[in-house]
């Protein structure tokens, strides 16, 4: 009897995976493994949130296989040397996992193809897992890939995708191969009170429900930081408990204005996947443009806790800081203001944002994450790199009513909307009675100061 073992990693989901069904077609048994692998830990990946949506996932994969005469077999250990004891234990003669395109990724490609390769026993990386369209697949004449996006977002629209595979309806697992104990949500310590429940079953409910209220208006209503519009879908993109070629094939089957604009979203997705997988340095070293007179934690460190605290003076800036620390997510243009506000208000080290981000964010990955703190920090792809968001500009176009600074930034509840993004304005006796930080920075300052570090660069 053919045996084949799945190697689970951020694609964990049964709808529309790869891995599973080709293991299924060609094996009359299948391991579906998960390992978890201290490597993670040692990296820096594994943050309190993520670790315990993380949880969730495992959880959930568990019960759907359970439902399909399966189960999930979770083992902790080097990865390499925990899918090698399975292998020999099954008798195993492939494993199939998705391709990703960080270094860590790469790094344990080649030592799981190495391993594997000792005992004869092949390694099948498969695409589109994780993205919609292959990094690499998509690329300008002259180069590898696309350095700027509405070129490739032009190209990646006409693709032609797979068709989003079903779930399967049956999975055979050896009964000699056993796991450990699946983690539990509730042992991990610094969580987020307001994270949500993780895996595909929540996020398949999540998508339904809100292509079917929200999606329509998404085009709209994407940046009222107040209405929280956004489909809030990234954590289970992140883990792979969704297929993003699924949710691009229903967005366009639902059609319209709000769906257009939410794949236009996911091709952001794989347009950074694309620059990672061409340039892996961009992931810790500026992408395009070289600054060498960023202050770091030394020169900056009080600027950079009051930035972390939500205590800037700034109330949008601080209600999105709040906002990350109570839920492990922050909406989308929140996430470009108080990145503007850090690398370029307060010339500080994007590298220093990307971590903090890291460290809380619930959907936190290095592809996105780093590549999205570069494009804002004027050293990666975005084509107008001096940009500067104004935080009080932002707040009254996005947040005219100031409801979102008011739900997060709670004294300044009786600070009318209207005046409710610039309280330094306040009469003095009312500005008193506030338990609210003067501004860090005169924003001219800091644009002058932005601007003459620019020149010297």
């Amino acid at each position: 009897m053919s045996v084949a073992v799945v190697l689970f990693t951020a694609d964990l989901r049964l709808h529309d995976h790869p891995p599973l069904r080709a293991a299924l077609r060609a094996a009359d048994e299948v391991v579906p493994l998960f390992v978890l692998d201290p490597g993670i830990h040692a990296a820096g990946f594994d943050a309190p949130n993520r670790r315990a949506f993380l949880a969730d996932c495992l959880h959930d994969l568990d019960a759907s296989l359970r439902r399909r005469a399966g189960r999930l077999v979770v083992r902790s250990g080097p990865v390499v040397r925990v899918v090698r004891e399975v292998v020999a234990e099954c008798g195993a003669g492939k494993v199939h996992l998705a391709a990703g395109v960080t270094a860590y990724a790469h790094h344990r490609e080649e030592r799981l193809r190495e391993g594997l390769g000792d005992s004869g026993v092949a390694l099948h990386a498969h695409e589109t897992v994780t993205t919609v369209v292959a990094p690499g697949a998509v690329t300008p004449a002259g180069s590898d890939h696309f350095a700027v996006f509405t070129p490739y977002f032009r190209r990646w629209s006409r693709e032609s995708l797979r068709e989003p595979l079903g779930a399967p309806r049956t999975v055979r697992v050896p009964d000699g191969v056993r796991g450990g104990p699946l983690p539990d949500r509730a042992e991990v310590p610094g969580t987020s009170p307001g994270l949500p429940d993780g895996g595909e079953t929540a996020g398949r409910d999540r998508f339904s429900l809100w292509s079917r209220a929200g999606m329509s208006a998404y085009e709209d209503r994407h940046d009222d930081l107040a209405g929280d519009a956004t489909s809030r879908l990234s954590p289970y993109l992140h883990f792979g408990a969704l297929s993003a070629v699924e949710l691009v094939h229903r967005a366009r089957r639902r059609g319209g204005p709000g769906a257009e604009a939410f794949v236009r979203q996911l091709c952001w997705r794989d347009f950074h996947h694309q620059v990672l997988a061409a340039r892996p340095k961009a992931s810790a070293e500026d992408y395009r443009t070289r600054h060498d007179h960023w202050r770091g934690e030394k020169d900056a460190a009080a600027d950079i806790s009051a930035w972390r605290e939500g205590r800037t003076g700034y109330p949008v800036v601080d209600a999105a800081m709040r906002q990350l620390r109570h839920e492990g997510w922050m909406h989308n243009r929140a996430r470009l203001l108080v990145a503007s506000f850090l690398t370029k208000t307060l010339y500080v080290d994007w590298r220093i944002g990307a971590r903090h981000f890291l460290d809380l964010l619930v959907d936190g990955d290095i592809v996105n994450n780093q590549l999205n703190w570069q494009w804002v920090a004027g050293t990666g792809t975005d084509t107008r790199p001096h940009r500067v968001l104004n935080p009080v500009v932002q707040g009254r176009r996005f947040d005219p009513d100031g409801a979102y600074v008011h739900r997060w930034v709670p004294e300044l509840r009786d600070v009318d909307g209207k005046r409710v993004h610039e309280p330094w304005r306040l009469p003095e006796d009312q500005r008193a009675a506030l338990d609210y930080p003067a501004p860090l920075i005169d924003l001219a300052d800091g644009l002058d100061r932005f601007r003459h570090a620019r020149g010297r660069d």
